[in-house]
């Protein structure tokens, strides 16, 4: 049998647990001063007045806690900026809203409207209760509901709210618009479309409720171009709220890394909203296209944007390389996409004073005969004017004086002179790589030298002409003949 001291015991103890959950963070019983405050704004005065403050001062509660008639209690008004994104105004409110209501035929609004649970008993205080604002305001039960227009009437943006810490930004809710399977394309119900605002706001009120323009810079790469993003301030809180790049349907077609050119084509813009100019480098070497170098580089401001991978295509197996040979000979273009000449040199780098590479073994003895028969095109890898001169110089292989008159080169002959020009028809390449345009118009120019006339039997200058006139206009300047 329960002892009859007990139950009296539990509710003194229970009893001063049960006011306690009436009390506000604060720590002020409210209840239990319900006899004494027949009004709110006997200790909020800032409610009514412009210059006093919301929050009672010490010696208000100082006049009844002295010691004397009730025990002293520790009481000091709140310094510290209230942690809140609501753009509230008592006073003002106050002032607003109950000519508007009187208008309408109703009671104008008290605190208890906004801090007093509907039906419940006097000081029985909560923080504002949002349901009843929304009432008030006739907007729709669901606070996220709220058309998008109406979020500026009780909230600041996000920027403004600068007493707003992160973990209340991480904790906002999802509107039900943000769910439709549609909110993150384009189109009327996309999210760039609800951004936009009305009249001279560029940014929907709603959006910069929630976000900032650093939220945007998550997916956006395009942002410094964007006026709707550029009109939303800078924020790093608003990164509290997490954002996902994916990727669109199209992109998760078998074929899109094959087909994805095409479908770009000239509009880089198409791409730019997701795609810094890194996306295509990582894959494609090289000079970029002129799609590609229409996109932006990453850097600050911008979002890095889809983070690209480079593969290997299908057919490069494990043995690819044993037979790429014939596969780069017929379709060159395609390796290009990839690959620049210095990924083929890395294996095929010429070098003559290793015993193997590219050329066969010995080939620095005949290559004269192979680059004159043109066995392969030497200017694929080699530059002639630098690579060819500067080992012939080293080998002191070179013309010292005119044609004819014991020139110091490896076959050279008394008759040379006669002919030379037959020789640099056949393969001008040989020529090329020790001399210049300046040696010929020592001789062959209409304007100077000797004038000795380099074309042969049936050459037509007409034809030529319409061709190329910079190459007639090295020998003959403007004046270039007529047939």
């Amino acid at each position: 049998m329960m002892p009859r001291w007990l139950p009296a015991l539990l509710a003194s103890l229970l009893l001063p647990l049960a006011a306690a959950a009436q009390q506000r963070p604060d720590g002020f019983d409210h209840p239990a001063h319900a006899k004494l405050f027949p009004r709110c704004e006997t200790c909020h005065v800032g409610a009514v007045r412009p210059d006093a403050s919301i929050w009672p001062t010490t010696a208000s509660c100082e006049s009844c806690h002295d010691g004397t008639i009730e025990r002293r209690v520790r009481w000091s008004p709140r310094s510290a900026a209230v942690p809140t994104n609501l753009k509230f105004d008592h006073l003002v409110h106050r002032r607003s809203a109950g000519p508007a209501a009187s208008r309408a035929g109703g009671a104008p609004p008290t605190c208890g409207s906004c801090h007093q649970p509907s039906g419940s008993g006097w000081m029985t205080t909560r923080r504002t209760i949002v349901g009843q604002c929304l009432d008030c305001h006739k907007l729709p039960a669901e606070h996220l509901a709220v058309a998008d227009t109406a979020c500026s009437t009780c909230h600041l943006s996000l920027v403004d709210a600068k007493t707003l810490p992160e973990s209340r930004i991480k904790a906002f809710g999802t509107p039900p618009s943000h769910k439709d399977p549609g909110f993150m394309v384009k189109g009327l119900k996309g999210h760039g479309a609800l951004a936009k605002g009305s009249g001279t706001i560029r940014v929907s009120a709603s959006c910069s409720t929630c976000h900032a323009r650093d939220f945007c810079l998550s997916c956006h790469v395009n942002a410094p171009e964007t006026p709707l993003i550029q009109g939303l301030g800078p924020d790093a809180r608003s990164l509290a709220i997490k954002a996902e790049l994916k990727a669109p349907a199209t992109h998760r077609s078998a074929d899109f890394d094959r087909r994805h050119g095409t479908r770009i084509g000239a509009r880089a813009e198409k791409c730019s909203t997701c795609h810094t100019r890194e996306s295509c480098t990582a894959c494609h070497a090289g000079v970029p296209a002129p799609a590609v170098r229409a996109l932006a580089a990453f850097g600050p401001g911008r979002a890095a944007g889809a983070l690209v991978a480079r593969k290997k295509p299908v057919n490069h197996t494990a043995n690819f390389g044993e037979k790429h040979g014939p596969v780069a000979s017929a379709a060159a273009r395609s390796c290009s996409t990839c690959h620049v000449r210095t990924t083929c040199l890395e294996c095929h780098r010429p070098d003559a004073a290793r015993t193997s590479g590219f050329h066969p073994t010995g080939f620095l003895n005949r290559h004269p005969s192979a680059a004159y028969a043109r066995e392969a095109s030497c200017s694929d890898c080699h530059d002639s004017r630098q690579f060819c001169a500067s080992c012939h110089n080293q080998a002191g292989m070179t013309s010292s004086r005119l044609l004819g008159t014991g020139a110091n080169y490896p076959d050279a002959k008394q008759t040379f002179l006669f002919g030379h020009g037959q020789t640099a028809r056949q393969g001008l390449e040989s020529c090329d790589s020790c001399h210049a345009e300046r040696d010929c118009l020592t001789c062959h120019s209409s304007v100077g030298g000797r004038r000795f006339n380099p074309h042969g039997p049936g050459f037509d200058p007409n034809r030529l002409a319409r061709k190329n006139p910079q190459m007639c206009a090295a020998c003959h300047g403007l004046n270039i003949p007529r047939r």
